[in-house]
């Protein structure tokens, strides 16, 4: 076998999903990136390195690997861009109101720019970040991949977002975070994000207050995989990702960017891509909506809130605190 050859097959259902053999040790801090041909449900995804592989029955292998949210970032130089930084300003803005003094003190927040891919992990289930990401530019997710290779979306994020900002205070990642298109992040370390914080009792709140509003969209998701149908769960979701859109000024008559595919909309509803696919020309045949070019055009936004059961009062975008 040559060198840096991986076999993979499948192993009875008794066991761990997947065998392994290898002819050299690995060291690179990203090699457990494996592109697992011959297995749709995990075609260039991540695999998650922290998981054991089998090589025989009697002893275990884990893969090597360095932090992927500190690896490749901890020696890039930070400082203050300010065009970077009014995404988040941008953000909040569009739940509440922010000083021009508290304004002024989050342009000044020293970061750093990142490009990555589509389909590239930013944090890992497990990792211990440094830093938080503010996606300036695309889409990410979070998600959870279980031993089988069975993935999991828990929320879908676009630019203005922070979907790691736990991290500020829960040390461990309990999950993953990956890009779902090319994405451009702003990289702001915890410690600068924690005297933001203390310095300014508003921006605290107004952190706070973000985070609430995404357990509302965890709850809003739970219900839906646990009650909806699946033509509710999906015409829930345009509806919720164009509003959220809207906010940041990244949408407008009831046009926005789609770019996730229908095994994305099939791992975040809980659905087949076969089942999405039926739904989706269900959809354009009542004239709801068209998707094309990774564009959504909802054609009949009232008749789409209705069919969905949407109340879009968990996005709290029409409260905007003092």
């Amino acid at each position: 076998m040559a060198d840096n050859a991986w076999i993979w097959t499948p192993i009875g259902p008794e066991s761990r999903p997947y065998e392994l053999e290898f002819s050299v040790k690995l060291t690179h801090p990203r090699e457990d990136r494996i592109n697992l041909c011959g297995l749709p449900r995990l075609m260039s995804a991540p695999f998650p390195a922290h998981h054991r592989l089998v090589r025989d029955r009697r002893w275990w292998l884990e893969v090597p690997r360095a932090s992927a949210c500190n690896a490749r970032w901890s020696n890039m130089p930070s400082a203050p861009n300010p065009q970077a930084t009014t995404m988040l300003v941008r953000k909040l803005e569009s739940i509440a109101t922010l000083s021009d003094k508290e304004r002024q003190a989050i342009e000044r927040l020293p970061v750093r720019i990142n490009h990555l891919d589509a389909r590239q992990d930013i944090v890992r289930d497990g990792d211990k970040p440094s830093h938080c990401c503010l996606i300036l530019n695309g889409w990410a997710c979070r998600y959870k991949l279980l031993s089988q290779g069975k993935r999991q979306i828990l929320s879908f994020h676009i630019a203005g977002d922070i979907p790691d900002l736990q991290s500020l205070h829960i040390q461990t990642m309990d999950h993953s975070l990956a890009t779902v298109t090319k994405t451009i992040l702003a990289f702001i370390p915890h410690e600068n994000l924690r005297a933001l914080a203390a310095q300014h009792p508003g921006i605290a709140a107004l952190l706070w207050r973000n985070t609430l509003i995404d357990a509302g969209i965890f709850r809003e998701w739970m219900t839906g995989i646990g009650r909806r149908s699946a033509f509710e769960r999906i015409g829930h979701l345009f509806c919720e990702m164009y509003l959220k859109l809207q906010a940041v000024g990244l949408a407008g008559d009831y046009r926005c960017p789609m770019p996730i595919t229908q095994t994305d909309l099939g791992d975040a509803l809980g659905l087949t891509p076969v089942h999405v696919n039926r739904v989706l020309k269900e959809m354009r045949g009542q004239a709801l909506i068209t998707l094309r070019s990774h564009t959504l055009v909802i054609e009949a936004w009232d008749e789409l809130m209705r069919v969905a059961e949407f109340d879009p009062t968990y996005l709290h975008l029409d409260e905007r605190a003092a």
